[in-house]
């Protein structure tokens, strides 16, 4: 697709977004079968069930600009994804999975929060006030889902923190 536009691009980011989530909606089921804290696995889970309204908002962005949903391959996903297959396959010990699990999973967070924040700022450059709205919803959810991945991973809840495990593993 040829970019001729700041709205070609919008729409560019909009459908890289949504074959994002799309892909996270197969990833994240495997990430918390893989995960052994029960408090990770829950935070996949719930993360889910936000993915899919994640998908829905980008639904309603593509309608307010007058277009139909279409997800163009998100190749940064794909990249991020497999990364986060490697740890699960190749980490021996539990909490250093859950700990590479956690850095996988914000790596995805961070590439979320950038993708969801350039789109949001297309979208008000042009006046797309709904789209506009949307999109920040979203981007507030995905930057508190990362602080929940750093407090999980950190220890800050009610559980010693991944890393601590991992770390505590290798003496």
């Amino acid at each position: 697709m040829k970019l001729h536009s700041l709205n070609d691009l919008l729409h560019h980011e909009l459908e890289d977004l949504l074959s994002a989530e799309q892909q996270l909606v197969e990833a994240l089921p495997l990430m918390a079968e893989s995960a052994t804290s029960p408090a990770l696995k829950s935070a996949f889970k719930d993360h889910l069930k936000q993915t899919k309204t994640h998908i829905t908002r980008l639904e309603k962005a593509f309608k307010a600009l007058g277009e139909e949903p279409k997800a163009h391959t998100c190749k940064g996903m794909q990249g991020l994804i497999k990364e986060g297959e490697e740890v699960m396959k190749n980490a021996v010990d539990a909490d250093t999975r859950d700990a590479g699990l956690i850095g996988a999973a914000q790596r995805v967070e961070h590439y979320e929060i950038a993708g969801y924040g350039t789109a949001r700022a297309h979208a008000e450059q042009l006046g797309q006030q709904e789209v506009m709205t949307l999109l920040q919803t979203t981007l507030d959810e995905e930057g508190e889902a990362n602080k929940l991945l750093t407090q999980l991973a950190e220890g800050r809840m009610s559980f010693t923190g991944a890393n601590e495990k991992a770390a505590a593993a290798t003496r």
